[in-house]
């Protein structure tokens, strides 16, 4: 299996410019480090020196750049580090293919690790929760929560509308195609910086991941606390019914539907609550 990597050096840096420009929304990190895994080298800034370690993961292809203004709502009183997904477009380096979930949750659980924080609490949007969920069952001594933000593929599968509108998008391999695909997905504004961090990414690098699945009977191995919130009205996959089986699956967690939700939810403040009552 191959790695990703961008199409060429000028692909490369078309990709900076528009990484440049989504990272001027967001607060200025307090430093950044390139942790070393048997994966690659993945691209992590920190924000805060004091409290339980927080760490951000995006979702597809955004970075850590994607949280953009909403990363302010994640910071006060503890250290809070954003990771750009190995893998995916942005500065991150993969050296060694990612085969599956087990790789993808080794991996994290290698990042951890590598910032010499012993467990953290992982919070993962939309693809993001799927790496969380990919951790807390193949690198659970490092999490000590895990917080999803209606995440995909981890209870039930992408909805047909996904499929077949992703399928047109990369066959099309267009901006306004993805742009397209986008709007639907989350309503997102094409000419924002984040989303056009997105579009770069998708047209300047060249990603070879392991498909997206439901974990199925795996996620009865998640022990760490979980919260979950669902959006209603996601078109990415059918909401409630992601909340139904996750609930079944994991007794413990802490699920929610939020009814009037799309899939491009803000619940930082709901998370954060959660992380506080699961303490350090």
């Amino acid at each position: 299996m191959k790695t990703g990597d961008f199409r060429s050096s000028q692909a490369r840096d078309r990709y900076l410019a528009a990484y440049r420009g989504a990272w001027e929304a967001c607060p200025e990190p307090d430093a950044e480090m390139d942790v070393p895994t048997a994966y690659g080298t993945t691209r992590v800034y920190r924000f805060g020196s004091t409290g339980a370690p927080l760490v951000l993961l995006p979702g597809l292809s955004a970075t850590a750049a994607g949280w953009g203004e909403g990363l302010k709502r994640y910071l006060g009183d503890r250290t809070v580090y954003a990771v750009d997904t190995l893998g995916e477009a942005g500065l991150s380096v993969q050296t060694a293919p990612i085969r599956d979930a087990r790789d993808r949750g080794r991996w994290l659980g290698e990042v951890v690790a590598g910032l010499g924080v012993g467990r953290a609490h992982l919070v993962g949007a939309s693809t993001g929760g799927w790496h969380v969920c990919a951790a807390a069952i193949h690198a659970p001594e490092r999490v000590a929560s895990a917080s999803l933000v209606d995440p995909t593929a981890v209870s039930v599968g992408f909805s047909f509308g996904v499929v077949w509108r992703g399928a047109v998008a990369m066959l099309v391999r267009h901006d306004r195609a993805w742009a397209w695909f986008l709007r639907w997905a989350g309503g997102l504004d094409v000419d924002r910086p984040d989303v056009r961090l997105v579009l770069a990414g998708v047209r300047e690098f060249r990603a070879h991941l392991p498909p997206q699945v439901p974990f199925g009977a795996d996620l009865r191995r998640v022990t760490a606390p979980t919260f979950a919130v669902f959006g209603g009205r996601s078109v990415v996959h059918d909401g409630a019914e992601a909340a139904r089986r996750l609930r079944a699956a994991l007794p413990h967690a802490e699920v929610e539907l939020w009814p009037g939700a799309d899939h491009r939810l803000d619940a930082a403040e709901r998370v954060l609550e959660f992380v506080r009552r699961c303490g350090a």
